[in-house]
């Protein structure tokens, strides 16, 4: 399996973590309804409702968009309309600037033995491909490409751990939700960055200045932004990339998720 593949794995983990942590909020406050409100709710608690465990639900990737409807998976696309400038061209020498050691040069070395052409398809075309649930084979990512998908997967996890409620238990389920079909080198790679602590420093050093808009952008879909310490950590970001109000509210509005800044 891809690295391209494992992003939109965890991608979609990281839905399921949001549809679930908003569910026990909703039946929290149902709880705390009036005398009988609770009981007669109770019978749609539990394994039978849509809400609870039954695994992917159409459009699932919805919930890491701020329920905007795109189309197909579309995060490659969302990722590209950030800006105006192609971000395959951005990617050219990633994988030999990365600084990459351990699992991660191990898998980014695998890939450049295995193919050293140029790659015939754009970043958003091969991560929409492997979100692809269908028959058709997931495109094969240059190591470029994977280079990218192992930043962004570094970014997205950073988030969702940037407000310390990414709990053992929730930590375990993301692990679990990548499948057995997932390679032991990137599984390795999953882990250790969910084991890891908060590592901004490392983020911000590893990503280039053209692709920041794109790490932004990930790393927002990582959270829920609904509270302070979410917010102070995209700020943070925003601030050590150098991006400007404009820029990052413009990202906010593609993700279809509430300003940052007012």
């Amino acid at each position: 399996m891809s690295l391209m593949k494992t992003l939109s794995k965890v991608a979609i983990g990281m839905a399921e973590l949001k549809q679930a942590q908003h569910a026990q909020g909703a039946w929290s406050e149902l709880a705390e309804a009036p005398t009988g409100f609770a009981e007669a709710t109770a019978p749609f608690q539990g394994a039978g409702n849509p809400l609870f465990g039954m695994g992917p639900a159409p459009g699932v990737l919805g919930s890491l968009l701020g329920g905007k409807t795109v189309p197909g998976s579309g995060l490659g696309d969302l990722l590209e309309s950030l800006d105006d400038s192609n971000i395959q061209e951005k990617l050219s020498g990633l994988a030999d600037k990365s600084g990459a050691s351990g699992v991660l040069a191990s898998l980014l070395g695998m890939v450049q033995r295995r193919s050293t052409k140029t790659p015939d398809n754009s970043f958003g075309r091969v991560l929409n491909s492997a979100f692809d649930t269908a028959d058709e084979p997931e495109i094969a990512p240059s190591a470029d490409q994977e280079a990218a998908a192992a930043l962004l997967l570094r970014a997205m996890i950073n988030a969702a751990q940037s407000d310390g409620d990414l709990d053992d238990r929730e930590r375990d389920k993301l692990m679990g939700h990548l499948g057995g079909d997932l390679g032991a080198e990137e599984a390795a790679f999953v882990q250790a960055e969910i084991l890891s602590p908060v590592d901004l420093d490392t983020l911000v050093a590893q990503t280039p200045p053209k692709l920041a808009p794109q790490v932004y952008a990930i790393s927002v879909l990582g959270i829920d932004l609904d509270n302070r310490s979410e917010a102070e950590y995209l700020d943070t970001l925003a601030q050590r990339f150098g991006m400007s109000a404009d820029l990052v509210n413009h990202i906010h509005q593609k993700l279809g998720v509430q300003p940052l800044y007012q």
